[in-house]
């Protein structure tokens, strides 16, 4: 008799063979989706150490902005340019 009634079987997601960046330092689990990244050769955002360049298999994730690489970036606050209670931003 099967008394675990609330058990739901999930579905299994399509996966397919996903280019990713994947982090060089020893230890370090960093990973992104090449088409999440900003940048054309991104670092970790875990500890800062450059990515190399795999492939994957992934679940299907479909990302709506098509190119974050070309997308323009925000401006860059540098430290030291702003007063306390105030922020003032420097295009650089």
């Amino acid at each position: 008799m099967n008394l675990n009634f609330r058990k739901k079987y999930a579905e299994e997601l399509p996966k397919e063979d996903t280019p990713i960046w994947s982090c060089t330092k020893e230890g370090c689990k960093g990973w992104m989706r090449d088409n999440f990244a900003f940048e054309s050769k991104p670092v970790c955002c875990l500890c800062l150490s450059p990515m190399v360049s795999e492939m994957r298999m992934l679940p299907l994730l479909v990302n709506s902005n098509d190119d974050l690489k070309a997308m323009k970036k925000g401006v860059q606050i540098k430290p030291g340019s702003f007063k306390a209670g105030e922020l003032v931003a420097q295009a650089d």
